[in-house]
């Protein structure tokens, strides 16, 4: 089936980068951030994704030249939240182009489109659907303060099996959760580390 590609969606912003965080870390990838959230994340570090209003509606055809612009092979679809929208077409019509689709989601709206890689970045304010955590292969968990550890096994008790799972330290406390997430993962090595390295390098 083809879509049409003058679907739109409301895009905050892209770009072609580096996969700064969680299990793709380090690979080339082209990010989708659609607008629009009613999730809430204190933590958000792209608050101004949330009112899709205030974006553009952009052409999946358009979507489509930037990326085949860029040269990319790769694409993330982020947000805001972006399974709030139906993401089928705009999946599948990159699918047609060749391209890798990635995910990163809260899981709080019904998981829609074609994925080679679903992360699930749950939070307290709106609560992951369950189907959400099952499809996840990757569950990352942002890293406040101390009650978020037990808050990450919750969670990690309703993925399947093989889905890596990573815990995260939010980076306005990243000194003091740091030594935390280290001892933790040391004590439970089913967990893995990831940081934000693209603000490391500098980069979107």
């Amino acid at each position: 089936m083809n879509y049409d590609l003058n679907t739109t969606y409301p895009l905050m912003e892209d770009f072609y980068t580096i996969q700064g965080e969680g299990f793709n870390t380090g690979k080339a990838a082209y990010f989708l951030r659609l607008g629009g959230c009613d999730v809430g994340c204190v933590w958000c570090d792209v608050k101004e994704s949330w009112k899709a209003e205030d974006h553009p509606q952009v052409t999946i055809a358009e979507m489509i030249s930037r990326i085949e612009k860029a040269k990319a092979d790769k694409v993330v679809i982020t947000g805001g939240e972006p399974c709030m929208y139906d993401l089928l077409p705009l999946t599948h019509s990159l699918h047609s182009k060749c391209m890798v689709c990635w995910l990163e989601t809260s899981g709080a709206y019904p998981l829609t489109g074609e994925w080679e890689w679903i992360c699930v970045s749950p939070n307290k304010f709106k609560a992951p659907l369950a189907e959400s955590l099952q499809q996840a292969d990757e569950l990352k968990i942002i890293i406040f303060n101390q009650s978020d550890f037990e808050w990450a096994e919750q969670h990690a008790a309703q993925v399947h099996s093989d889905c890596v799972l990573f815990l995260q330290p939010e980076h306005s406390v990243f000194n003091k959760v740091m030594p935390m997430i280290v001892d933790y993962v040391k004590q439970h090595p089913q967990w893995r580390v990831s940081i934000q390295t693209h603000k490391v390098m500098q980069i979107p």
